[in-house]
């Protein structure tokens, strides 16, 4: 019988590998040649990428750009309610809204009411307490189911 001889695995890659001094030799060889043959790029097209970074505009500081954009009016947060008001007031609104139709503006029930704040909110203190008083107290709520609108 023959015998066959075991090599370990250190044993077979010492036997394929190179010694470093001989790969770059050989890797460096063709690539010599090739670089020899190939003709150089021109210069404008490196400097292609250079021209676009310089184009981009030049990066303001917060300060300087907030002090370009106009300053943008917050809008006001809105509260929905509701509230009870007696026919013959309701009335009034009504009233008020022809009466501001004839002077060609048109407004909201709304705007009436935030008009009459600002009429009030006008007012001196006897002013004030003159138009309060001018006002009956009513109970608050909503009318019961047996009564008719």
């Amino acid at each position: 019988m023959a015998t066959t001889k075991k090599t370990s695995a250190t044993d077979a890659s010492v036997k394929t590998a190179a010694p470093p001094s001989v790969a770059p030799k050989v890797a460096s060889a063709p690539l010599a040649k090739t670089v020899a043959k190939t003709p150089a790029r021109p210069v404008a097209k490196r400097s292609a990428p250079l021209a676009r970074v310089a184009s981009k505009p030049p990066v303001k500081s917060p300060a300087l750009a907030k002090a370009d954009k106009p300053a943008k009016a917050k809008k006001p947060k809105l509260v929905r309610d509701s509230f009870t008001i007696p026919k013959t007031e309701y009335i009034v609104l009504d009233e008020l809204k022809q009466r501001a139709g004839k002077l060609e503006i048109s407004v909201k029930k709304s705007e009436l009411l935030r008009a009459g704040i600002k009429a009030l909110a006008a007012l001196s203190d006897l002013g004030l307490l003159a138009a309060l008083n001018a006002v009956p107290t009513i109970k608050t709520g909503r009318p019961a189911k047996n009564q008719a609108r």
